[in-house]
């Protein structure tokens, strides 16, 4: 068996070894899993979470899926602030949902995000800081102000826990750390 490459990160005090996957041919990116890392979570919710509370939002807005433990941990340690997230899937329950397209840089095909017909009522007129576990090309992000536009909410602040690629594109980002993109 091969070793994986992988590209070390240390953040908020904890190491992970990201392993490296190709997008297309020879581009490569350092893949964040958050999901059942409960460690990593809490140590980088504790210092993302003052400084989105420094943008003083009404509510976090996430999508799915990776990123829902991450706004989960930030919304407890900013006294239980309500977050809501953006689903991939539309399913009957969401109602009169909102919906935009983007494009997955991990899986280089589009995809719908929907804000549920229940959240919308919980974004309009409300400051929102849209929080993700990276950012990349800044299509997620762009489709998730574009539904929280449509829903009347003013999106305050950005944040992750990485951007990659483009560092001059991110500057605005609220983000721990920053990771390269490899071309070969």
């Amino acid at each position: 068996m091969t070793a994986l490459e992988t590209y070390p990160v240390t953040v908020a005090g904890v190491t992970r070894h990201l392993r490296l996957f190709q997008i297309k041919p020879g581009v490569r990116i350092a893949i964040l899993n958050i999901l059942g890392d409960t460690e990593f979570v809490e140590a980088v919710s504790s210092e993302l979470a003052p400084l989105i509370a420094a943008k003083q939002p009404d509510i976090i807005v996430t999508a799915e899926a990776k990123s829902i433990p991450l706004a989960h941990a930030v919304s407890t340690r900013m006294n239980n602030m309500p977050y809501v997230v953006l689903r991939k899937s539309f399913k009957p329950y969401m109602g009169d949902a909102l919906q935009s397209e983007t494009l997955s840089i991990t899986t280089g095909a589009p995809q719908t995000l929907y804000l549920d017909e229940k959240d919308r009522g919980l974004v309009e007129g409300r400051k929102v800081v849209i929080l993700d576990d990276v950012i990349s090309t800044g299509s997620t992000l762009q489709g998730m102000r574009l539904i929280l536009g449509k829903a009347g909410a003013e999106v305050i602040g950005e944040a992750a826990i990485f951007t990659e690629g483009d560092r001059a594109t991110w500057q605005n980002i609220i983000a721990l750390g920053h990771l390269p993109v490899w071309v070969d």
